[in-house]
């Protein structure tokens, strides 16, 4: 029986290249000159540090244009809180990965509102969906693929 999974999964790698990329672009910018900024990247958060409130909406720009250059989608990246210390602006970002039971739900019950002859489960942090024939499926993706949800999916692991 054809099946697919749906999932929502970053590459960290890419990440890391992105920050790179948009530290460089800090770097040569002449906005940011004897201007105290900087981009980090921990584990499974970035961190955005500038002088100024203006500042920091521009390092997170230049951050999303890395990101959508490198073909991540910046849907991927959750604010987590601001903080101020010093003369030091602080943005703290989250990288999402993974589907949380409460959207892993919403997704179910889009599916199912759509009458496909698929059936949708939950299986961790991915949904697994399941038809007896592959334009079923199809369908589902398309569904999934014009309905805007606050996080990316992927479709991968299709099975025939």
């Amino acid at each position: 029986m054809p099946s697919f999974d749906i999932v929502s999964e970053i590459d960290m790698h890419e990440v890391s290249n992105a920050v790179d990329q948009a530290k460089r672009e800090l770097g040569n910018r002449w906005d940011f000159k004897n201007v105290e900024a900087d981009i980090e990247l921990d584990d499974k958060r970035i961190t955005l540090s500038a002088e100024q409130d203006f500042q920091l909406e521009q390092l997170t720009d230049m951050l999303r244009m890395a990101f959508a250059k490198r073909n991540i989608d910046s849907r991927a990246i959750q604010p987590d809180g601001d903080s101020k210390s010093g003369k030091l602006v602080r943005q703290h970002l989250t990288l999402v990965q993974g589907i949380e039971t409460d959207m892993a739900k919403k997704i179910v019950k889009l599916i199912k509102d759509a009458k496909l002859k698929v059936q949708a489960s939950i299986q961790g942090d991915k949904v697994r969906v399941t038809g007896k024939k592959r334009d079923d499926l199809q369908t589902a993706i398309a569904l999934l693929r014009e309905t805007e949800l606050e996080l990316p999916l992927q479709f991968n692991n299709f099975r025939d």
